[in-house]
Order: structure tokens, then C-alpha cells, then sequence
């Protein structure tokens, strides 16, 4: 597929630096692609007038650029200390024998991807399961094969927190990338457990 570049220089006319406009290019990139490809980090290196191992470095770094395809809908399971006792080793495990693929594995219909993912930043929600990165709070094994068979069906379930549907992850892409889907505001933001803190602080407690 190929890239918008007059759509990249408008990402780009957002940072003070140009080179700042990395991260973003390469969410846009996947949201063309649905992964980071040789041809995109030779666009960015192109248009930004750096080397390409200095965009390859940040791809390469950060767990949200994937190298090689996902899923239309990439379900990362949270593996890390608080979800894993409260279920999510369960979730994970039962999860790659449900999809019969392992960690960062795609099933072979290229609809669900899976990854044990280190936090979440939803601790409150334990044990969480993010699909696209939008939230899927207080998982069980049942609830979360429902989300992949929803998926793989083309009907998932709406995320927990915010929008009121599951986009694509290439859709997702664009959003991280600074496009508007127009989804931003929709949903519950934040919820009472989150709250809770700031609630009994107000209380003085």
C-alpha cells in the first residue's frame, strides 16, 4: 500500500523538530501497512533527512511497532504481577490454546494476534486485557475468549473504557498516529476504582 506523503508532511508540520515526528510516522505507517515495513522506515528516513537506523532504533525499541504482521485485532493480555495472580496467567494460557497460537502469534484466518504485555497501566481493573490497546477490564477466561471469537467473527465486543466500538488495528494506528477517528470522546473515561483516590482525598481521608 502506498504512503500519503503529503498526509506525512502534515504529521510532521505538528513538531517543532521534524525528527520529532518519529513516533507518529511509524504509527502511521502501520495504519497503512498494519506493521512497521523496510519501505516505511525508508520513507520516514527519507522525509525526516535522517539515517535510517535512527528511525529503525526507536521501531525496534518500543513494543507498539511491530516488525512483522498482527492481527486485525491484536489482544495483548497483561501477564505482570497484580493482573497474573488475579487471573491473567490463567487468561493468557487458555487464550493460546483457544487461538492454537503462541505469544505473538497470528491465527492463520490474520484476525486475532495474541501478547502477554508487562502492565497494562490499569492495575485498578485487574486482571485487564487490552485488544487494539483499548481497555477490557476485569477478565475471565470465558469473557476474553468471547472477545477473540468476537473478533474472528467481525462483531467484538465494545471495550470496557471508551469508544463505543473496537476499531481495526490498522484504525487504531491512525489514531496513535494524531489522525481523529472521531471516537475520542466517547464512552466512560474513567472509572469509579481509578476515581476512588481522588474521591476519599477530597474527603479527607
Amino acid at each position: 500500500m502506498t504512503l500519503d506523503r503529503d498526509l506525512m508532511q502534515t504529521i510532521i508540520a505538528r513538531y517543532p523538530r521534524s525528527r520529532s515526528a518519529i513516533m507518529p510516522l511509524l504509527h502511521y505507517v502501520q495504519s497503512v501497512s498494519g506493521y512497521v515495513t523496510n519501505e516505511g522506515i525508508e520513507t520516514i528516513s527519507e522525509i525526516l533527512g535522517i539515517e535510517t537506523a535512527e528511525v529503525s532504533a526507536v521501531a525496534t525499541f518500543y513494543t507498539q511497532y511491530k516488525r512483522k504482521p498482527v492481527g486485525e485485532y491484536h489482544v495483548g493480555v497483561c501477564t505482570n504481577t497484580l493482573c497474573a495472580v488475579m487471573g491473567g496467567d490463567a487468561i493468557f494460557s487458555a487464550l493460546k490454546d483457544h487461538l492454537g497460537i503462541e505469544n505473538d502469534g497470528v491465527t492463520a484466518d490474520g484476525k486475532v494476534s495474541l501478547e502477554h504485555i508487562e502492565c497494562n497501566a490499569a492495575c485498578d481493573y485487574a486482571p485487564v486485557v487490552m485488544a487494539n490497546w483499548e481497555f477490557y477490564d476485569n477478565q475471565s477466561v470465558e469473557s476474553a475468549k468471547s472477545l477473540v471469537d468476537g473478533a474472528r467473527a467481525g462483531n467484538p465486543p465494545a471495550p470496557t473504557r471508551g469508544p463505543n466500538k473496537l476499531v481495526t488495528y490498522k484504525e487504531a494506528s491512525a489514531v496513535l498516529a494524531g489522525l481523529d477517528d472521531g471516537l475520542a470522546r466517547e464512552g466512560l473515561q474513567a472509572g469509579a476504582p481509578t476515581l476512588l483516590g481522588l474521591k476519599l482525598s477530597k474527603e479527607g481521608k
